[in-house]
């Protein structure tokens, strides 16, 4: 028997009214819209973050021809750009090829050849390239004719502008070794942007190949060349051809041309107008601001000789320097005579190298570098120098070959981070290394190298670049071409021509222009009276001044009685003098000792031993040593510079002794009547006081008398005049005891006698 389950009891279901939410569904949906305004608002300030970014581009000036140094300077400044670059941010930089600004570079013509190496736009492209420039856009912008290697980095863009007169000439510096290696270069380049089509490239590289922009049959527009090309028209497969340049004619790419096939983005002459096309807020100049964000400098002014102490302070200021936020860029302002080759190389070494936060280390030559104070001033990049300045030639330190050497690898590592060419530093060091000019018969490369450098390669078998790349086949022969003088410096516009020096500059401001500076850094920190005192003790009239007066008031200290103004004078002269020495770093504690124990000498032969003896000659040739050492850092010459401050040196210590002529002679002749200074002067005494004031007794009134002596006269002895015994001397010979004297003269408290003959009654 079934039995009838009971009922379910039906569902229930809430009554909700239709359109009506509850208050829970009404919380929900707000939490999501809140959750939803707050991530459109996150994406939206994300987007305006990244816009505000992409805005500000870079205008790079690349030389034509590019050199070396110049390859290798993009190259590190585009890393730098690359890795201050966001994770999530791309960064534009544009290569405008023809700026008539460029230091080194010059505007081709069609009659012109690129000077460029394979090797250094093979770099130059491959880094642009690369994966680690992932975070920059390279556009290049043709604004006048590039032939030669030059336009390698031009096919490994990403992206091309033109100018009206912007042309791609004919790449044609092949020969029979090296065709296919440069051929498959270019593609393998120009197949990771797809700028140009192969067709294009090949007849760049090869006149030989006709290029024509080619219609297919179906409408395809490509470009053909060569065998490709005669294979198309063989077949028929060609509906239409525009042929761009015949077989053994040059390519000449002007702007209507790219821009029609649509290669060239635009064609334009206006940065205004780059920058919208890139949709860039702003298109720096490279000269203006490398890096994101200003440039924040401080100024460290590197005068005078190389000392131990100055080093010092200098390296405290600079390290000191960097606690301030912001600060990223030291420029070092060089007027230099070296004096260290020791404490250049520590200071070179710093600057080659710089540290996070410190991006740029630049340097400005406003007067001259010479000696080692050269290897301060190329180890700073980039470099300016002022037009009349001198880079390198003799110095306070005297340069030998093994010196330098000792400094070898140093140079080296200093030479491969500046990019600059390591003989020509060791050859402005060392004035007995000759040092050529080497032009690689292959590829065309010009190096600056010694004899040994390019003995010693070719004895492993092998021949460098010339810039520390891999090494090329040993075959290769370098060509010696004319010798680089180096042994008395070079100027500035030589400095640039051989790639010391990045340009020159007027003046201070002019180089922190350059620089991207809005004005001439704040000095690092230091006292402005330690700057005031070192600016005028590279003054030599200045010296000489200190020198005379306090000769001439030590000389009227020595003519005055007591101790008085005069001496006050002298002593804070010779201390001022000395603390202008020692601040320059010419003076130590030894010169210091040798003008001081100078004078002491001195003051002994005037005051405590009259005359001319030792210690009057001693003193002053310990104070003409002291003076002369305190004017510079070595002790015997062993250069023409040396025997130049020697012979200032010298003049100088001459000028303070006339000063203490010259003091003498004021103090007797005008000091007296002067009513100021009158009582300064010791007043000569009159003959006649004199004389009456040294007597002890008046002995006048025997005068003419007669008495007998009572002790003999040999010469002097006594006679005895009425009842008085007086100390007599005789006018002659001797006198015997009881002799008749007669008192002939009378000097003070001395009485002269004579003998009188007795006669008989």
């Amino acid at each position: 028997m079934l039995m009838d389950s009971p009922p379910r009891s039906a569902p229930r279901f809430r009554y909700v009214r239709r359109g009506v939410p509850t208050q829970a569904a009404r919380t929900a949906y707000s939490t999501i819209l809140m959750l939803a305004a707050v991530f459109f608002a996150a994406m939206q300030l994300r987007l305006q973050a990244q816009d505000q970014e992409v805005k500000n581009g870079f205008l790079v000036d690349v030389p034509v021809p590019l050199t070396t140094q110049q390859a290798s300077d993009l190259v590190s400044r585009l890393e730098r750009l690359n890795d201050d670059a966001g994770e999530d941010q791309r960064r534009t930089v544009v290569f405008r090829y023809g700026s008539e600004d460029v230091e080194g570079s010059r505007i081709s013509d069609a009659s012109s050849v690129d000077e460029t190496a394979f090797e250094d736009a093979l770099r130059l492209a491959r880094a642009i390239t690369g994966p680690k420039l992932r975070r920059l856009k390279i556009v290049s912008w043709v604004t006048s004719e590039v032939s030669g290697h030059s336009t390698l980095p031009i096919i490994a863009s990403d992206m091309l502008l033109m100018g009206e007169r912007g042309v791609i000439a004919s790449a044609n510096s092949l020969d029979a070794s090296g065709e296919e290696t440069i051929m498959l270069s270019y593609l393998s380049i120009g197949n990771r942007r797809e700028l140009f089509p192969d067709a294009m490239i090949k007849s760049l590289l090869d006149p030989d190949l006709e290029l024509a922009w080619a219609t297919k049959v179906g409408g395809e527009k490509l470009f053909v060349s060569g065998e490709s090309l005669e294979q198309l028209r063989q077949e028929g497969s060609l509906l239409d051809e525009e042929v761009w340049s015949q077989r053994g004619e040059s390519l000449r790419l002007d702007a209507s041309k790219l821009r029609k096939a649509r290669i060239a983005a635009s064609v334009t002459d206006s940065e205004d107008e780059v920058a919208q096309l890139l949709d860039l807020a702003t298109l720096r100049k490279q000269n203006e601001s490398v890096f994101e964000g200003e440039s924040k400098a401080v100024l460290l002014e590197i005068t005078g000789s190389i000392a131990s102490n100055r080093s010092q302070r200098w390296r405290s200021n600079l390290a000191h320097s960097l606690k301030t936020p912001g600060v990223n860029t030291w420029l070092i302002s060089i007027d230099s005579i070296g004096g260290s080759l020791d404490i250049s190389a520590t200071m070179a070494s710093l600057f080659s190298d710089p540290k996070p936060p410190l991006r740029t280390v630049a340097g400005f030559v406003r007067g001259e570098a010479r000696g080692d104070s050269a290897l301060i001033a190329l180890s700073c990049k980039p470099l300016y120098l002022k037009p009349d300045s001198r880079l390198g030639g003799p110095g306070a330190e005297t340069m030998s070959m093994d010196r330098a050497n000792v400094y070898d690898e140093l140079i080296e590592q200093v030479a491969d981070s500046v990019n600059r060419p390591a003989a020509l530093i060791r050859g402005l060091l060392d004035p007995t290394l000759d040092v050529y000019r080497y032009t690689n018969q292959k590829t065309g490369r010009i190096r600056f190298a010694t004899e040994a450098d390019i003995a010693d390669e070719l004895a492993d078998g092998r021949v460098g670049d010339g810039n520390d790349n891999p090494r090329g086949p040993a075959d290769s022969v370098w060509q010696r071409g004319e010798k680089i003088e180096l042994g008395e410096g070079i100027s500035a516009s030589e400095a640039v021509t051989l790639g010391l020096a990045e340009g020159e500059a007027e003046s201070l401001a002019a180089a922190s222009d350059k620089l991207g500076l809005s004005e001439i850094p704040q000095p690092v920190a230091d006292r402005g009276l330690v700057r005031l005192v070192e600016r005028l003790g590279r003054s030599t009239g200045l010296s000489i001044l200190l020198l005379f007066i306090g000769f001439s008031a030590l000389s009227t200290e020595m003519n005055s009685p007591g101790l008085s103004f005069p001496g006050f004078i002298a002593l804070i002269c010779f201390a001022m003098f000395f603390w202008m020495k020692f601040l320059a770093g010419t003076a130590e504690w030894f010169e210091l000792l040798a003008l001081s124990l100078g004078l002491i000498c001195i003051g002994i032969e005037i005051f405590v031993l009259p005359g001319f003896g030792v210690f009057g000659v001693g003193g002053l040739a310990l104070t003409v040593l002291g003076i002369v050492l305190m004017s510079q850092t070595f002790v015997v010459p062993t250069n023409t510079y040396q025997i130049t401050l020697l012979s200032k040196g010298i003049w100088s210590a001459l000028a303070g002794a006339a000063g203490m002529v010259g003091g003498f002679l004021v103090m007797r002749m005008l000091f007296p009547h002067i009513p100021l200074f009158k009582h300064l002067v010791m007043e000569a005494p009159d003959g006649d006081r004199l004389d009456a004031s040294e007597r002890l007794a008046d002995y006048s009134y025997l005068v003419g008398r007669q008495g007998f002596t009572t002790t003999p006269l040999r010469p002097s002895g006594k006679a005895q005049f009425d009842d008085e015994i007086v100390q007599v001397m005789s006018d002659g010979g001797l006198i015997e005891a009881g002799a008749l004297v007669r008192v002939s003269d009378v000097h003070a408290n001395r009485v002269v006698v004579e003998l009188v003959e007795r006669t008989d009654p």
